[in-house]
């Protein structure tokens, strides 16, 4: 998202290098969210490129891990992109949703909020709303049940093909 700093439009080259890696860099190119730092990309079908880039940073607000990367928040909020392809009354919703988002942020939206702080009090204004609900209940699933994620967190997955947790260090408390 391009801003303007100290009156000038867009973010020149030694802004861009100083910020480094402050927050998330997402380049919106035609129906896609690119991350050139990170080498990924996130095409969208029926959602605007620029609604999924504040799902990504709406999914980052509420559930945020340091630890990991934008991209297996983006994989989470595609699902919506998809479901909105299938359901007219969906799409409207996360599109309403964030326009409201947006709205209630004021000049450059939801994502142009610098700090966490700030966009955490919006979600906390909309949290009753289905939109908050549909994407907060979804990223559970969506992001959670991301096998490559598991390892960062210290999960080894489902046990029952492995014999069981008890065989497997389950006892072997060693913090107590």
């Amino acid at each position: 998202m391009v801003t303007i700093y100290d009156g000038k439009p867009g973010l020149s080259r030694r802004e861009l290098l100083k910020r480094g890696g402050v927050g998330m860099l997402l380049v919106i190119s035609g129906s896609a969210v690119i991350s050139p730092e990170y080498a990924w990309g996130l095409e969208t079908s029926a959602l605007k490129p620029e609604t999924m880039a504040t799902l990504i940073q709406m999914a980052r607000d509420i559930y945020p891990h340091d630890q990991l990367a934008d991209k297996y928040y983006a994989i989470a909020v595609k699902t919506h992109d998809v479901q909105a392809g299938k359901e007219p009354s969906h799409k409207q919703m996360i599109e309403a949703g964030v326009a409201d988002l947006d709205q209630r942020a004021g000049a450059g939206g939801y994502r142009g909020l610098g700090w966490e702080d700030q966009r955490v009090a919006l979600l906390k204004q909309v949290e009753t709303t289905p939109f908050f609900q549909a994407i907060r209940s979804g990223l559970v699933v969506d992001l959670y049940n991301q096998k490559e994620i598991w390892p960062i967190f210290g999960y080894e997955g489902e046990s029952y093909s492995k014999g069981g947790y008890i065989h497997r260090g389950f006892d072997d408390i060693e913090w107590l």
